[in-house]
């Protein structure tokens, strides 16, 4: 059965204080996992927890046990960790992200995220992120006529130009302008082509 935090209860959050293991669970709804009062991970938002009297409770409201404090000794298996940082990845890869954020929104030490996600997919989270931005990239450049600056900064987390355009000539073998005006000229020559199939 879910319940509204109590002061008290935040408290013990904040505090990380062993002395209420086991008499509740918190669990965050951005998130969707749950853990013990004395997990280190990062402070939650207080408007986003949700309190649980049992770990079975919060596991039947949809919620994943915390890789790092393991609540109620439920363990969270490997796949469904590399899964929820796909998911933490695809729903913040506009903002600022590094290893050490990433680990903190999954619950996990930077560098067993780290070696848990390699092993999964072949690479590395930050990998998984840059290609992620560099997808959403290719997407603007094609689909808007919005700039080059804007698509970096504002829509997938790389503000600055020129390590913008290096990441993304690392991927696609061209800068940003080059890769918007080749695509856009073979569109071009499609749709001539198709006309003058028509004609």
């Amino acid at each position: 059965m879910s319940r509204n935090i109590t002061d008290e209860q935040w408290k013990a959050i904040i505090e990380n204080n062993k002395e209420y293991d086991d008499q509740f669970f918190y669990a965050v709804k951005t998130t969707k996992v749950f853990c013990r009062p004395s997990c280190k991970s990062r402070v939650p938002n207080y408007n986003n927890v949700t309190i649980f009297d049992r770990a079975e409770d919060a596991l039947q409201a949809g919620y994943r046990p915390c890789k790092r404090c393991k609540p109620g000794g439920y363990h969270l298996p490997d796949e469904e960790w590399v899964w929820q940082i796909e998911t933490f990845i695809k729903e913040n890869y506009t903002t600022h992200l590094t290893l050490r954020v990433i680990a903190e929104g999954c619950h996990g030490s930077p560098f067993h995220l780290h070696r848990v996600f390699k092993n999964r997919k072949g690479m590395t989270p930050i990998e998984y992120l840059q290609r992620k931005r560099i997808e959403k990239a290719m997407k603007y450049l094609l689909e808007t006529n919005w700039s080059i600056r804007r698509i970096g900064g504002e829509l997938i987390g790389l503000p600055n130009p020129s390590h913008f355009a290096t990441l993304f000539k690392k991927y696609t073998k061209q800068t940003p302008r080059e890769f918007r005006k080749r695509k856009r000229s073979e569109v071009l020559i499609d749709e001539h082509l198709l006309w003058n199939d028509k004609a």
